[in-house]
């Protein structure tokens, strides 16, 4: 603890005499000069202390011989806020329980430019909530919320607690009607906490970055599940109304805005919404995300006449089938900057109900690359057939990053071959992942091939600096053959154990162990230590596959 030290103040010598007056002058400008000599050496202490952290000590005993030390509630609060701002937040909050007057200085807005919450959704996190929004959410220059329910929700097999109990095609009818408390109240809370954050920013103008990230996955897993539930929270549809109301008033009094996302937020964004944004705040958006695979029928929550207001737009993250060739046509006129990223959720849902064919051809993706020659595309597919697929990969799509995810659908050799062809000058990460429930038959892309489809992906894609595999089986003369051609390029190598296999054949002719014998030459290959993947629960990117792609999503478009 800082010691700050006052000097005994003495009566003026010759105080009461009319000769003493110069002297009483005399002496406040040397009272005056002391002080100034106590806040450059206050000054310089605090550089000390922030450089070297035992100087405070060495200095204690000789501070202490110029005066009286004075309290720490004494401290001026723009001295107290210059300390907190080299303090991390946790360390922010415990310095302020010191006394009242440190906890008044705690929510300087200087000090939370920016504002990162991951919530459970639970009733005991919104009163934390409501006071740190209410002292925050006025000022906040970025603020990031994410919903989680899956915390709320392990444990339970859905509406009626059924567990993991096969109850058949007309047991899942019924378990969709009878629908438990619990779930009720997931997300009535839900509701309750979005409204909190909305309700603290509606007048923020200062806010620059606003991302919403809502994971009710499971709510919306069955369609029309999530609706029904709506209906019983929220029968008269007015708690709904007034979160897009207030959505929309947000965007209406932005006067900063540059980023905007909003990942799989229930019934937040609207086909209306971005037309609450002015042309001035629109035409200097930099960042634009809209992802949301429950919205209905052909609705879209952006039109290709909304998006020629976003002249200024560097990162672009829709789903795929929003994304059309009107779009793309739209983001190569010489009115709009370069887009640089751009990332593309691919979703069973969206593909049955939205079509394919009006999306971006071989010469749409040419003429974007024209545009933009730095630009780079993610994708994420979920649970996509391989003749969907094939229309999607078109040649000339300088993709970067794809992230498979099924549960009914599997990827073929085909589609993974395709692409070490197609875009061996740009992909980095590769994801492949399958969750099937019977672990013996997974399914084996290498099947009448020559030459493994994996093993030809690292030989061709000579960037490639992240594999992560689950759900396939991965041969392991095939996976030491992937470590030595990429080499230490090759950042991260996620396999999880039961996707690999042993050939029978030379497991004969080893006399060692062939699970130490494999760890042992994917090692030498990476030139780091490896291990696979033993708890597939450890992995986010297959428990929560839409919060990684949201994130993966975030930083992708942030790495420009």
């Amino acid at each position: 603890m800082l010691l700050f030290l006052s000097v005994p103040q003495p009566r003026p010598p010759g105080a009461r005499t009319r000769a003493g007056a110069a002297r009483v002058a005399r002496w406040r400008r040397q009272r005056l000069r002391l002080r100034l000599q106590q806040l450059r050496r206050l000054r310089g202490l605090l550089r000390g202390l922030r450089g070297r952290p035992g100087a405070g000590s060495r200095r204690r005993g000789r501070m202490a011989l110029c005066g009286q030390a004075a309290g720490a509630a004494s401290l001026p609060s723009e001295l107290i806020v210059h300390i907190f701002s080299f303090l991390p937040a946790p360390d922010r909050l415990r310095a302020s329980a010191s006394c009242s007057h440190w906890r008044e200085c705690l929510f300087y807005p200087a000090l939370w430019p920016q504002l990162r919450i991951c919530l459970r959704v639970s009733p005991t996190e919104q009163p934390r909530l409501e006071f740190l929004m209410r002292k925050c959410g006025w000022f906040v220059r970025e603020l990031r919320v994410e919903f989680a329910a899956e915390n709320y929700l392990s444990g339970g097999g859905g509406p009626g607690d059924g567990g993991g109990a096969d109850t058949g095609t007309g047991g899942e009818e019924v378990e969709a009607l009878q629908l438990s408390a619990r779930w009720l109240e997931v997300l009535r809370t839900y509701l309750e906490l979005v409204l909190c954050v909305l309700v603290s920013i509606r007048n923020n103008r200062n806010l620059q970055k606003f991302s919403l990230f809502g994971d009710i996955s499971v709510l919306q897993q069955q369609g029309s599940l999530s609706n029904t539930y709506l209906s019983k929270v929220d029968p008269d549809g007015k708690k709904i109304k007034q979160i897009q109301q207030l959505f929309e008033e947000i965007l209406s009094n932005s006067r900063q805005l540059k980023w905007l996302s909003c990942g799989f937020m229930l019934e937040l964004v609207t086909p209306t919404s971005l037309s609450s944004l002015s042309n001035s705040i629109a035409n200097t958006m930099e960042h634009l995300s809209l992802l949301d695979n429950n919205i209905p029928g052909n609705s879209t929550l952006i039109t290709t006449v909304e998006l020629e207001r976003f002249v200024n737009l560097r990162s672009l993250a829709l789903d795929f089938c929003d994304f059309t060739a009107e779009m793309a046509r739209v983001l190569t006129d010489s009115n709009h900057v370069p887009l640089q990223r751009l990332s593309l959720l691919v979703h069973n849902v969206s593909v049955m109900h939205k079509s394919l064919d009006n999306m971006p051809n071989d010469e749409h993706w040419k003429a974007l690359s024209r545009k933009s020659t730095s630009l780079r595309v993610y994708i994420m597919a979920f649970d996509i057939k391989s003749e969907d697929m094939l229309k999607i990969l078109k040649p000339s799509i300088p993709l970067e990053r794809i992230h498979f995810d099924s549960y009914i659908t599997c990827v073929s050799g085909a589609i993974v071959d395709l692409i070490s062809r197609q875009y061996d000058k740009f992909l980095t990460h590769f994801i492949l992942m399958n969750d099937v429930i019977d672990t013996s038959g997974f399914p084996d892309l290498s099947d009448n091939r020559n030459e493994d489809p994996l093993v030809l992906l690292a030989w061709r894609c000579t960037k490639l600096s992240l594999l992560a595999i689950h759900g396939y089986t991965v041969w392991a003369h095939n996976l030491i053959a992937i470590a030595r051609l990429r080499g230490s390029d090759l950042k991260v190598l996620e396999v999880t154990e039961e996707s690999i296999d042993f050939d029978q054949g030379e497991l004969a002719d080893q006399d060692v162990d062939p699970v130490h014998n494999l760890i042992e030459q994917v090692s030498l290959g990476l030139g780091q230590p490896w291990h696979a993947v033993m708890d597939i629960e450890s992995l986010s990117v297959f428990t929560e596959p839409n919060r990684h792609f949201y994130r993966e999503m975030q930083s992708f478009s942030e790495d420009i």
